[in-house]
């Protein structure tokens, strides 16, 4: 990159978050740029500001804190925080995501800093193009909330905000989608959380939310606005409320390149942990019996999922069904009960009511348990011990987060089926020591898949996400799962191979999309080549003439 008009001078460069490399600035760069004198004259290397980053970032006690020292890391310097990122993921993704980013949520306007993304908000109706219009780039992909269930911890209003920008630091990161093609999106209709409204610190409107007419209408004017703004972008729905998750996708999955992470992504990665279990007991996909508990977005997207390949291993629709059961809060989803919503009617069977989860697991007698109830403990041990007397490896997925939601933890997974459960979580855990072996349990977490696909749509540009794009990246997900990591207890790929992962996963989302005609290009001879291409580096780059 030339220092040309397009680059910034001064202290307008050192302000510019996607182009500062502060002190890392080199001496003939300092003299183009009109940077001598507002730096200190020594020059450091990439590698030499990460390393002193992670020193200062492990002195700080708490994980609020290092979440704040990232944001502002962030702000300044975004190469920098990525490539932070990129070689230390396993421990930065708990602090910029699961489970810290909910703390951070919850503290959001007692530790805001600097704007990020936009806000559009109930009083901004008739103007969300001229809202839009304010973005300086040219946005490729927006990770959009509304805020109403944020994570297990519900109605976050506004400060749902750290959701978004936390998924896009994880495109960013983990799929190399560039920094500046990533837009987060707080759609602030208000929130129903007395304790916000009341909140002085609270960023959002002091309203309840809007319902009803106004709040489709909002929507509409939002989805319309933001694609005429940024044509073909990938819009990404976060952590909506059930009763509006479910309508806005199937409203507006044929109408534009739309997918919900809460439903889809948490559907593959969780499919593609189930495919890794069997590969541990040796069993097929047709002959298992999953019984969730939750019914909510995760369960019937991940119902769904798995519906569709029982499927396509060559089971009926109406006998694939057969093998899902869900539990919510009022028992075992039957027939017989009169208070079912539209999104649990297809998985509703022909059985008396079971108002506890243990009971259900002795009526059923399920191979696999999975939690997305976000109530913790609720896979107690006598839950866990039965699950092993019914099943020599009984799968147990607990997969709420934060980690105060978790169903169980690993180590109780574990010690309570004897060492036998195949597990994974939704939020990190430790490695455990039982009976002389070492688990290593591995987050069900939706960062495995949902960079992948978004990096996958962008370089095939995808006009249209599909059921079976998901389905191809929870294969290639359990396909790199190695023979050690199952070994160790892991069903998924160790974290630092995030990258190989989304690119992988993107490959084969480019591929459907190509297929299936839902892009914008032809395929080209290589695939993989292309979505290479596509992929961000953080690595500083000259900016004088070459």
């Amino acid at each position: 990159m030339s220092a040309s008009s397009a680059i910034p001078r001064g202290l307008a460069l050192l302000r510019d978050p996607l182009l500062n490399k502060g002190i890392a600035f080199s001496l003939a760069e300092r003299d183009a740029l009109g940077l001598r004198g507002l730096l200190p004259p020594h020059v450091m290397t990439l590698e030499q500001q990460a390393d002193r980053f992670m020193k200062n970032l492990r002195g700080l006690s708490g994980d609020l804190d290092k979440f704040v020292a990232l944001n502002a890391l962030r702000d300044r310097n975004e190469t920098l925080f990525l490539r932070v990122v990129c070689d230390n993921i396993d421990e930065i993704q708990p602090l910029i995501y699961t489970p810290t980013v909910g703390l951070a949520c919850q503290k959001f306007g007692d530790i805001w800093q600097r704007p990020r993304g936009l806000y559009i908000s109930a009083g901004d109706r008739g103007h969300i193009a001229e809202v839009l219009a304010n973005w300086p780039h040219a946005a490729r992909l927006i990770v959009v909330t509304d805020g109403e269930r944020i994570l297990g911890l519900g109605d976050l209003g506004a400060s749902g905000m750290g959701i978004p920008v936390g998924k896009l630091s994880l495109y960013a990161a983990c799929a190399g989608v560039h920094p500046a093609l990533c837009l987060p999106v707080m759609l602030d209709v208000g929130t129903n959380n007395p304790d916000l409204l009341k909140d002085k610190n609270y960023i959002g409107l002091r309203q309840n939310r809007l319902r009803g007419g106004e709040y489709d209408d909002f929507l509409e004017e939002f989805m319309s606005a933001a694609q005429q703004a940024f044509p073909g972008v990938l819009i990404q729905f976060e952590d909506f409320a059930n009763h509006n998750a479910f309508r806005l996708l199937h409203r507006y999955r044929e109408q534009a390149c739309v997918f919900n992470d809460d439903i889809q992504g948490t559907a593959a990665v969780a499919l593609a942990g189930v495919f890794s279990a069997l590969r541990v007991t040796g069993g097929k996909l047709n002959d298992q019996k999953l019984l969730f508990l939750g019914a909510g977005e995760a369960a019937t997207g991940i119902a769904d999922l798995v519906v569709a390949a029982m499927v396509a291993q060559g089971a009926s629709e109406t006998d694939a069904r057969r093998r899902i059961w869900l539990m919510d809060s009022r028992g075992l989803v039957v027939w017989a009960r009169n208070d079912l919503a539209e999104h649990k009617l297809g998985y509703a069977h022909d059985h008396p009511p079971v108002g506890d989860f243990l009971s259900a697991i002795r009526e059923l007698r399920p191979t696999a348990i999975i939690g997305v109830s976000a109530v913790g403990g609720t896979f107690t041990p006598e839950v866990l011990k039965t699950m092993a007397e019914l099943n020599d490896r009984p799968i147990v997925f607990a997969l709420s987060n934060p980690t105060s939601k978790a169903e169980c933890s690993a180590e109780e997974a574990y010690r309570h089926t004897g060492g036998t459960a195949l597990f994974a979580c939704g939020s990190p855990y430790d490695p455990v020591t039982f009976d002389s072996r070492i688990f290593v349990p591995r987050q069900g977490n939706n960062s495995y898949i949902f960079p992948g696909v978004g990096l996958g749509a962008i370089a095939s540009g995808a006009t249209r996400i599909t059921d079976e794009m998901f389905m191809a990246a929870a294969r290639t997900l359990a396909d790199l799962v190695t023979d050690a990591d199952r070994a160790q207890g892991s069903l998924y790929p160790a974290l630092p191979r995030i990258r190989e992962v989304s690119c992988r996963i993107a490959v084969e989302v480019a591929k459907v999309a190509y297929q299936r005609g839902v892009s914008t290009g032809r395929q080209p001879d290589d695939v993989l080549e292309r979505v290479r291409s596509q992929m961000f580096e953080p690595v500083y780059h000259s900016y004088l003439p070459a």
